[in-house]
């Protein structure tokens, strides 16, 4: 599977921001699907992940200001950013994978090519 993520910008600090990632091919259901980011000089985070069956996931820093979604039709994964903090300022990934650990880099084998947010105060 192919992805594309899109959709970052430049915010105010309490703004919001709606990434998307386009995925290709037609086994898009099947995957789990996560969103990961990284800020400059920092290891890869992980932000949010939605199962197949769309059970959701999410980081402690995220929590009640981050939505994943996924519209299967559409072959469209979403990352619904409210709140937004200098701190969520990164590079923002979005990632496929089949099975294990969510929340890990290591279960996911496809990635998007990623899409900055940054957030002014």
């Amino acid at each position: 599977v192919q992805l594309q993520a899109f959709g970052g910008g430049l915010v105010q600090a309490g703004g919001s921001l709606r990434l998307s990632c386009a995925a290709s091919g037609r086994t898009f259901s099947r995957y789990n699907m996560g969103w990961f980011r990284q800020a400059p000089g920092k290891e890869r985070e992980f932000v949010a992940a939605i199962s197949w069956s769309d059970t959701t996931y999410y980081g402690d820093s995220v929590k009640g200001r981050f939505t994943i979604s996924r519209d299967n039709a559409k072959n469209t994964l979403y990352l619904q950013m409210n709140s937004l903090k200098p701190e969520d300022t990164a590079v923002y990934y979005c990632a496929a994978g089949r099975g294990g650990d969510n929340y890990s880099t290591r279960s996911y084998g496809y990635w998007g090519q990623g899409t900055q947010v940054t957030v002014s105060s």
